[in-house]
């Protein structure tokens, strides 16, 4: 009886330890984009499917044209830097269009709305007033996001699950505006647009 006593205690103990971790990863997620849309990395791996890096890394390009050709009216953007973990890519696209602070939060809401539509799941928000975000996962377990950062740039990313190791190329995805090649830090938002770079009237 003694010895079955120790064994729940045991896994008691083991299952608060990992309830107390998941909250903490929650709570951080809404203020950084690596632990919002990587947390799920370790339970929805896409290895058993086949699929490696250059293969996640397309899928991870196709959330973000589909993201940045559903923004209406059209901003600019440029390719950002793909980067590659042990298992893992991100890719990054950067909006070249000056969203104005009055049309921020319009602009955030119809990504959510997008996402939402596409059937992904909103994992955090940050609804800081100068800095706002919105984190999101779709079903096979890739993450997205949208932030703004300094001088009110946009910035998309988009992390892949856990997959096969292999050679990564760069996005063939054309940017529509400057390519910016080789240029990095990309320029602060110059792109002038009638709606999104106005004040609300």
């Amino acid at each position: 009886m003694r010895r079955r006593f120790q064994i729940v205690a045991v896994t008691l103990a083991a299952g608060f330890a990992l309830s107390a971790c998941g909250s903490e990863n929650a709570q951080s997620g809404a203020n950084t984009s690596t632990t919002a849309t990587k947390s799920d990395k370790s339970d929805k791996s896409t290895k058993g499917n086949g699929m490696d890096m250059q293969e996640a890394a397309d899928r991870a390009d196709s959330m973000l044209d589909a993201v940045l050709k559903k923004i209406d009216p059209e901003v600019q953007w440029a390719h950002g830097q793909t980067t590659k973990g042990s298992c893992d890519v991100t890719r990054r696209r950067t909006v070249m269009t000056i969203v104005s602070a009055e049309r921020r939060q319009g602009f955030l809401d119809q990504i959510e709305q997008f996402w939402r539509a596409s059937d992904y799941r909103i994992k955090a928000k940050n609804v800081d007033e100068q800095f706002p975000a919105v984190y999101a996962v779709s079903k096979d377990g890739f993450g997205i996001s949208v932030s703004i950062r300094a001088k009110g740039q946009a910035f998309f990313e988009a992390d892949t699950p856990c997959v096969k190791e292999s050679k990564v190329a760069e996005s063939t995805a054309a940017p529509n505006g400057p390519a910016y090649k080789g240029v990095y830090p990309l320029p602060s938002p110059n792109v002038r647009s009638d709606f999104w770079s106005a004040a609300a009237s």
